[in-house]
């Protein structure tokens, strides 16, 4: 086995600490139900310091049945009692100033503080009680799901494809360790997860078990393809399209799962080799590889009306390819001769007539083996 390009280079990496190890951003939060209490305890607090300082700088207004004068631990104890709607009635303003001040200040600031930490914290709990069910409900109804390792670029690009091939939003989930990227894709209506896929614990808090196509896109070869053992060590059957950045490293990422491995250097390079030698070739092919608009390929299911035919039969779209028994063959091969039931066709198309017409089929997914195309 040839040496991992790459694979020595350190990577050491801070993990971010986890408020919920159990739930998936739906959106996320943005900041954990502790430190809200916390903020608006500190709130609270403020209203009494307040309120105390208000009382002891204007003790003489007061009076203490106990023994007349009130000190700065009765001005704590008046404070106290009162902003808590407690009202014992032993210590009471006595000049009109002190009443004003009660009933201008005091009060508002007693209903203030009463919002803060009773309302205020019943909201945290309703949300954060309404968060674990909604988290819930999602693990018990994700399945067969796209599972998007890495929100870059690539991964944004392949997210975009699977939308536009009819994919359902609600059954695609990222994983990327930034939080501006969580962020975005839950802004794009994405469920999304902060971490490391990498870890076992990061991909199993994605249903990682249940999926049923798992795109990973990183940056390094050697985390594409950690990630790439652990995915097929936890899930057997998903399949796995990997992207990596140096060809040396794509005979060993399929060595360990991947069901199909894109190089994206070598890919790059290819394109930039042929818009040098035609213009029109790079843009042809560029073309092919957006969506919306111009040419795109696509794949889907032969329609009763082209049973018996040949590939070049058919009408509007270019075949360039026959899907049977789970291999792909070229439209010229003579066993693809007349179109079956069952096969899937690949096919260049207009992509408005397209987006005109009917729904366009999502991708079918070879689970097995190499193409011999």
């Amino acid at each position: 086995m040839s040496m991992l390009r790459g694979f020595g280079r350190s990577r050491s990496r801070a993990h971010p600490s986890w408020t919920h190890q159990t739930l998936v951003s739906l959106p996320s939060r943005s900041s954990t139900p502790a430190r809200e209490l916390a903020r608006r305890g500190v709130l609270a607090l403020s209203l009494l310091v307040f309120i105390v300082a208000l009382v002891y700088f204007d003790r003489g207004s007061y009076t203490d049945t106990h023994d007349g004068a009130v000190s700065f631990v009765d001005a704590i104890y008046y404070a106290t009692v009162t902003i808590t709607t407690t009202g014992y009635g032993d210590i009471t303003p006595v000049t009109p100033q002190a009443r004003i001040l009660n009933a201008v200040l005091v009060t508002p600031m007693r209903i203030l503080f009463l919002v803060l930490l009773v309302g205020t914290t019943l909201e945290v709990l309703a949300n954060e009680g309404r968060r674990i069910l909604r988290d819930s409900y999602w693990r018990n109804h994700m399945r067969n799901h796209v599972v998007v390792v890495g929100y870059g670029t690539k991964g944004r690009s392949a997210v975009d494809t699977l939308q536009s091939n009819g994919a359902n939003p609600a059954q695609i989930v990222v994983i990327d360790p930034k939080p501006s990227a969580v962020v975005d894709a839950n802004l794009r209506g994405f469920a999304a997860i902060e971490g490391d896929a990498t870890r076992r614990d990061v991909l199993r808090r994605a249903e990682i078990i249940k999926a049923r196509e798992v795109i990973i896109t990183l940056d390094r070869d050697d985390s594409a393809i950690l990630v790439t053992l652990t995915v097929r060590q936890l899930n057997p059957s998903a399949h796995v399209v990997v992207a990596v950045r140096e060809d040396d490293n794509a005979s060993l990422v399929r060595q360990s799962g991947a069901n199909a491995v894109v190089t994206s250097s070598e890919a790059v390079g290819r394109l930039l080799g042929l818009s040098a030698v035609s213009p029109n070739l790079g843009t042809v092919i560029e073309d092919l590889l957006s969506s919306k608009e111009g040419l795109e390929v696509g794949e889907r299911q032969v329609r009763p009306d082209e049973v018996g035919r040949a590939p070049d039969d058919v009408k509007g779209e270019a075949v360039i390819a026959v899907v049977r028994n789970k291999t792909l063959r070229r439209f010229y091969d003579p066993t693809v001769a007349k179109l079956e039931t069952g096969d899937q066709v690949v096919v260049v198309r207009h992509a408005v007539a397209e987006v005109a017409g009917s729904e366009p089929q999502p991708p079918s997914r070879r689970r097995s083996g190499r193409s011999n195309w």
